[in-house]
């Protein structure tokens, strides 16, 4: 057993795979054999990811707030605090703030044997205002 008293800085979701201001945490990323991995993202009002998918999945679970969450060939649906999404591994998607709220969900995901989590793909163009 683990015990992590300490973590990293928090960090500004860079632009590249984010629209608006986004904060990151990462509480968890044991060391190998695991690959899992948990973030912790707050959006500001209309904050929110660019297109992209996980290789295993990705479920990210609304700790405050009010968001969206879209896949690719669907409408966006609303997601609130104590909801929890499940992305199918591949599955292109978006997701965060609503457009007068702040979100913060726990994103909680496997990353690939060579330790990535996400590909990223262009930024969302038609995001609901």
């Amino acid at each position: 057993m683990h015990i992590t008293t300490e973590r990293p800085d928090t960090r500004q979701g860079p632009a590249e795979n984010f629209t608006g201001t986004v904060w990151l945490d990462e509480p968890a990323a044991p060391a190998a054999p695991s690959r899992l991995r948990m973030f912790s993202v707050r959006f500001a009002p209309g904050a929110h990811t660019a297109w992209h998918r996980h290789p295993h999945g990705q479920v990210p679970h609304v700790l405050e707030g009010e968001g969206l969450v879209r896949r690719r060939g669907g409408e966006p649906a609303a997601i609130h605090a104590g909801d929890t999404v499940w992305t199918e591994p591949g599955e292109w998607h978006w997701h965060g703030a609503g457009p007068r709220t702040f979100m913060t969900h726990l994103a909680v995901m496997e990353a690939a044997e060579d330790g990535t989590t996400a590909e990223r793909h262009e930024h969302v163009t038609d995001y609901p205002a």
